[in-house]
């Protein structure tokens, strides 16, 4: 008999589940056997962890194997070593408490065993600020107002927003995910299916944020845009340029930027050498085999261990060198942005965005395939937004490979995330627990939750959090699990509270004062409607437009339904004073728009986060879900003077006198 149902239960698999309305699911078998070859079951019993975790001053549960009464050596980070004896409670072994945090090492019962010890909470906004509030903007990098020489925006134009919007009081400027897309291929623009989180997309280096005007002038491209991105002509361009700057750089550069380089390359050392060369790799065959993944090279090119892979590295030292040259003027773009938002005044700087998953035909899928799940994409069930649930068609990390390998693929995209800015939010933040999987050529609605290690994922989040100095905001929306938010808030995460979505049981708006504190307050995301888009309905005629309703009458339903959501809101923010007299007409949205940011910026969250599409007023959202054709994702721009209009300044009045500096706290 089969017994794969007790199985996928052991190897963490859910064998039911209850969807967003409340009704409960039971998994196919054969969902069940393509989800368990996926996450590696066959390969033998559970893994066996390298790493254990725990929190400053609290006793240390051992892993399986190590027994009471022993003693065993513990090294700390520091370089400090002592023995101590580990002792019982219950069925668990424990070592005693630790109080420095870090990564530390203990032997013992033969074994060696890394500590992972975090402080009990990530690093959190009063640890930057204080307890006072705090307000900041959201943007799509791309879409910012360029710098002279560039057609779309990147890191200098990212400085220059921080700048201004320092100066005007804010705090933060959170922006979309600046991972590692494909150089060769600049028309893959979604921020949120990247090649490797490991690594920036070079097509947001600014040069003239590192060298003088000068020098970096030959990467110029002072063509200027349409109101529409064309990633695949102006990528080009820009990657066209760089490697001018490269050129003139391995020839001519400055010598302290030289040797800057030379030894940032060694510090990336393995990794930045073989996202490098797949880049290369991906540029040579693209000629002859499209623009295909890993997958699609011939045979002894998709281990990157092999003899074909090292001779391709010697011929082609000079090309890998380049894009390990495009890493470099990247993450030094990003850092003079973190630097300038905090000389502006800003205590926690550029927010990075840190994606869920990544690309399996990609740079990490190639370089570290065991790292990843295999035969799966990860995705989303059936919910209110998504009825047909989703299949976002990425991979990422399987559980059995974090627990053999210490957890090092998720610590190495942690400090990737964090480093140069002031804080990340992670996209999808539930998959720190459980994953929707989808076995490839199913439907998204015949999927599976495969579970995580939470706890010890969240302490390594802690850990890093405080290492890196970075506030942690964690996008809980969607199908939340029971007790999820309140285990993000003792962990020191922040959650997302979005103004559309905090309802009360009879669908009314809750009032702004009830928000939770340790949480951000949004008016919007880039997933969903801005607010003017909101007001007038434009979500609904997008979906209207691209027959994005399941049923005949599920348009009108929905017209009608903003109707009253329309009124309910429009009550609730006349009930806290964020307006007044008649709600304004669909067509006329600018008094809703001042509305919505004043709801937020009344809420009792310590920091509000308002998208610049709303600080503009703007009808159009960044990205529609679930569509690849027919709306322009990730493509907008804003206007030159997004930030400049009297209606832009009056709502960042609004944001720095209701949440002002003050005395609050310190820089991050």
């Amino acid at each position: 008999m089969d017994d794969i149902r007790a199985r996928a239960a052991a190897a963490g698999l859910s064998l039911v589940w209850t969807d967003a309305f409340g009704n409960g699911r039971e998994v196919g078998d054969e969902t069940l056997r393509a989800a368990l070859a996926a996450i590696g079951e066959d390969q033998g019993g559970p893994a066996q962890a390298g790493l254990v975790t725990g929190v400053t001053g609290a006793p240390v549960r051992m892993s399986p194997g190590v027994s009471a009464g022993g003693s065993a050596r513990v090294q700390l980070e520091s370089g400090d070593r002592f023995d101590v004896r580990l002792f019982a409670s219950g069925d668990d072994v424990f070592l005693p408490a630790i109080i420095e945090s870090g990564y530390h090492r203990v032997e013992a019962a033969g074994r060696e065993i890394t500590l992972a010890i975090a402080p009990p909470r990530a690093f959190g906004l009063r640890d930057a600020i204080g307890e006072r509030d705090a307000w900041g903007i959201a943007a799509q990098l791309y879409s910012l107002p360029p710098r002279r020489g560039a057609s779309f925006g990147d890191l200098g134009a990212l400085a220059d927003c921080a700048g201004k919007l320092g100066r005007a009081g804010a705090d933060a400027l959170a922006i979309s995910p600046t991972h590692a897309l494909y150089a060769a291929d600049p028309g893959s623009a979604s921020p949120y299916a990247p090649s490797t989180r490991l690594f920036l997309n070079p097509l947001y280096a600014d040069p003239h944020s590192v060298f003088a005007d000068d020098f970096s002038d030959v990467a110029d491209d002072p063509e200027p845009g349409d109101p529409l991105i064309d990633w695949s002509r102006e990528g080009a361009r820009k990657l066209a340029g760089l490697r001018r700057l490269y050129a003139r750089f391995a020839s001519k550069g400055p010598e302290g930027a030289r040797a800057d380089f030379a030894r940032w390359r060694t510090e990336r050392g393995g990794l930045l050498e073989d996202h490098a060369t797949y880049e290369a790799l991906q540029a040579h065959f693209a000629p002859s085999l499209g623009l295909r993944g890993w997958q699609g090279w011939p045979g002894s090119y998709r281990d990157p261990r092999s003899d074909a892979v090292r001779a391709f590295r010697a011929e082609h030292s000079e090309e890998i060198a380049c894009h390990a040259f495009l890493q470099w003027l990247t993450e030094r773009s990003l850092e003079a942005a973190q630097m300038r938002a905090q000389a502006a005044g800003m205590a926690i700087g550029i927010v990075a965005d840190m994606a869920v998953g990544m690309d399996a035909g990609g740079s990490h899928a190639w370089s570290r395939p065991g790292d990843l799940l295999q035969g799966v994409s990860i995705g989303a069930p059936p919910d209110l937004l998504g009825p047909l649930g989703q299949d976002w068609g990425l991979t990422t990390f399987s559980p059995r490979s974090l627990a053999t390998q210490s957890y090092a693929p998720f610590i190495e995209t942690l400090r990737a995330s964090m480093r140069s800015v002031g804080g990340v939010r992670i996209d999808h933040v539930m998959g720190l627990s459980r994953l929707w999987l989808v076995p490839w050529g199913r439907s998204s609605t015949d999927g599976v939750y495969l579970s995580y290690p939470l706890t010890d994922m969240l302490r390594l989040v802690a850990l890093e959090s405080w290492r890196n100095r970075a506030i942690v905001i964690g996008e809980d929306l969607g199908t939340v699990p029971d007790g999820f938010r309140e285990i993000l808030n003792g962990a020191g995460v922040m959650g997302m509270r979005v103004l559309y979505f905090e309802r009360g049981h009879d669908g009314g708006f809750r009032a702004p004062a009830h928000y939770d504190r340790d949480a951000a307050a949004l008016t919007t995301t880039h997933d969903l409607p801005t607010f003017a888009g909101w007001w007038r309905g434009r979500d609904l005629d997008w979906r209207e437009k691209l027959a994005l309703y399941p049923g005949a009458d599920d348009a009108s339903r929905a017209r009608e339904g903003r109707s009253h959501d329309r009124g309910r809101f429009w009550d609730a923010a006349i009930a806290c004073g964020a307006a007044s007299g008649e709600a304004p007409d669909p067509s006329q949205p600018g008094r809703a728009v001042d509305a919505g940011i004043a709801y937020v910026a009344e809420s009792a969250c310590a920091l509000a986060l308002v998208p610049v599409e709303d600080i503009a007023g703007l009808d159009e959202q960044p990205n529609l879900p679930g569509v690849t054709e027919g709306h322009p994702n990730w493509r907008r721009r804003l206007p030159a003077d997004f930030l400049d209009g009297e209606d832009a300044r009056r709502r960042l009045e609004r944001l720095a006198a209701r949440r002002p500096r003050g005395e609050g706290g310190s820089s991050a």
